[in-house]
C-alpha cells in the first residue's frame, strides 16, 4: 500500500533523531533558555537576513497560529483570512475560541489579494457605525496556500503596502514553507518573507521535524511580553530543547530547504505523469500537493492500492482528490504510483 495522504506521516530526518539521540542525556535548562535553541534562533535569523528577530519554538501550526493570533490582537480586534484559509477552515475555531473573528475574503486558488482586503477596508471605515464592529488589525496568509499555490514576490509586496496603509500587521503561516521555498519557479525566499511579513513561522512539523515550528517576529517588541504570554497560551514547553534541536539541525547544511525541493521534484514527477495520461489537473500548483480530477470507479479502484486525501466533488461522476509527496518520499513510490495510474 502506498501513502500520499499528507507531508506528515513519517517520523523525522534521521539527522535529527540522531542529534536528538547524542544529546538525549544531557542536562539542559528549560523553556528555550538553552545553548541549542540559541544556536537553532540565530541561524534562523541568518537565514532571513532578521539579526534582530524574535525567534520561538512551538509544537504544532493550530497552536502557533492560536497562540500568536491571540496574543497580537486586542478584545475587539479581528483577523482577515481568505475564505480557504487554514484558520477559517480546519483549525476547529480555535481563533474564535480565544475571543477573536476570522474576517473571511474572496481568494483567487487559494490567495489573498491585496485589492480584497484593500475593499474590505474602505467599506469598513466607509460605514459610519464602524465603531461598533470588530476591527480589522491583521491579515492572515499561507505560503503555500491550502491549495498548494504561492505567492509572488510582488504579491506579497502589494499585500504589504495595503497593510501598511490601514496599519494590520502582515502574519504568514508557513506549516509547508519548505515547499513553497523548494518549488522551481518561486521569486520568494525567506528573506522576501521576512521583508513583507511582521510575524511569520517556519513549519517543522510538515518538513522532516518529529514536529515543531519556528515563530519568527521581525521587529522586537511587536507583541509585547509574547514570552510569558506563550506560557499563558500553554504554549511553552518545558523541553524546550527537543524543538530548538531539531530546527538547529533543519537550518545546517541546507538540509530544510533541500528537504523541500526533493518533495517537490518527485510531485513535478508525479504531475507530469498525471498529465500525460490524460488526467485533468485541478489546480495548477507547484509545490508538493497535487490536485487531480479522478473518475469516481477510478478512484474506488486506486483506493485500494494507494491512500490519497478526499479533496472535493467535481460532479456526480469525479472527484477531486490530493495527492501529496513528503521530505520522506523515494523516487519508487512516485514510479509505483505511476503505474497504477
Amino acid at each position: 500500500m502506498q501513502h500520499f495522504d499528507s507531508d506528515y506521516m513519517e517520523g523525522a530526518h534521521p539527522l535529527i533523531l540522531e542529534r536528538l539521540a547524542e544529546i538525549n542525556m544531557n542536562k539542559m535548562p528549560g523553556y528555550g533558555t538553552d545553548d541549542i535553541c540559541k544556536s537553532a534562533a540565530d541561524k534562523i535569523r541568518k537565514a532571513c537576513a532578521c539579526p534582530e528577530a524574535e525567534v520561538f519554538f512551538m509544537v504544532g501550526g493550530t497552536q502557533t497560529n492560536a497562540t500568536v493570533i491571540g496574543s497580537a490582537l486586542r478584545s475587539f480586534e479581528g483577523v482577515i483570512a481568505a475564505k480557504t484559509g487554514h484558520i477559517a477552515v480546519h483549525e476547529a475555531g480555535a481563533i474564535e475560541h480565544g475571543g477573536h473573528k476570522v474576517i473571511t475574503l474572496d481568494h483567487s486558488e487559494g490567495k489573498l489579494e491585496a485589492e480584497a482586503v484593500k475593499n474590505y477596508m474602505e467599506g469598513f471605515f466607509g460605514d459610519d457605525t464602524h465603531p461598533h464592529m470588530v476591527q480589522p488589525a491583521m491579515v492572515y496568509i499561507s505560503h503555500p496556500t491550502e491549495y498548494g499555490t504561492l505567492y509572488t514576490k510582488a504579491e506579497l509586496e502589494a499585500l504589504r503596502e495595503i497593510c501598511g496603509r490601514y496599519n494590520l500587521m502582515l502574519y504568514l503561516d508557513g506549516a509547508r514553507m519548505g515547499y513553497g521555498l523548494g518549488a522551481e519557479s518561486t521569486d520568494v525566499d525567506l528573506k522576501v518573507i521576512a521583508e513583507n511579513c511582521d510575524i511569520f513561522y517556519i513549519g517543522g512539523t510538515k518538513v522532516g521535524a518529529l514536529f515543531g515550528e519556528a515563530v519568527v517576529i521581525k521587529k522586537p517588541n511587536t507583541i509585547p511580553h509574547f514570552f510569558t504570554l506563550t506560557k499563558q497560551f500553554g504554549a511553552m514547553p518545558a523541553k524546550g530543547w527537543l524543538l530548538g534541536t531539531q530546527f538547529d539541525v533543519l537550518f545546517t547544511d541546507g538540509l530544510y530547504l533541500s528537504l523541500g525541493k526533493h518533495a517537490v521534484g518527485l510531485a513535478m514527477k508525479l504531475k507530469n505523469a498525471f498529465i500525460e495520461k490524460g488526467y485533468k489537473i485541478f489546480i495548477d500548483s507547484p509545490t508538493n500537493q497535487q490536485f487531480v480530477v479522478l473518475e469516481n470507479e477510478k478512484m474506488e479502484e486506486l483506493s485500494k492500492k494507494v491512500s490519497f486525501g478526499f479533496w472535493e466533488k467535481y460532479d456526480e461522476n469525479h472527484t477531486v482528490v490530493r495527492f501529496a509527496t513528503s521530505w520522506a518520499t523515494k523516487e519508487e513510490d512516485i514510479d509505483s504510483l505511476i503505474e497504477m495510474l
